[in-house]
């Protein structure tokens, strides 16, 4: 093979070699930051993994909101009326988080069932629901999500 032929080869090579490395970093570095969706039938099913960072969503049960004294600790359930997961928060809620109304939290789920929440969103208006959690509901069999 002629030298230059030879050199330019090696380095069309060398450089599908090298995006391919970054590809793979990006990649890599992606899939730790990405966080999935379960509905509560699903987490108390066991699909969901444990000790690493979900999105939980559903409807705040009627009559499940426990404060701690003293402390901006909130104990709740999350529900898509099949089944329950049992939400702690430790920090300001959002305005609108109110029992019987959609939310969606992000944390993470320990053994016991119990979904320790980095972050709690809620609805921002009367009319709208995130889409995940209103699917979660239509799986569920309760369509009705409007409050």
């Amino acid at each position: 093979m002629n030298p230059k032929r030879k050199q330019r080869l090696l380095l069309i090579l060398l450089g599908v070699s090298a995006v391919g490395v970054a590809a793979a970093l990006v990649l890599f570095a992606l899939r730790q930051n990405v966080n999935f969706f379960f509905t509560p039938s699903e987490i108390s099913s066991g699909v969901a993994p444990t000790e690493q960072v979900i999105r939980a969503g559903g409807m705040v049960r009627e009559g499940s909101v426990k404060r701690e004294d003293g402390s901006l600790r909130v104990h709740f359930n999350v529900t898509d009326f099949a089944a329950d997961v049992a939400v702690m928060y430790d920090g300001i809620l959002p305005d609108l988080f109110r029992e019987g109304d959609g939310v969606v939290v992000i944390g993470k789920l320990d053994e016991t069932g119990l979904l320790t929440a980095d972050t709690v969103l809620a609805k921002h208006d009367e009319t709208y629901m995130p889409p995940e959690v209103t699917h979660a509901l239509e799986q569920a069999g309760h369509p009705d999500t409007t409050n």
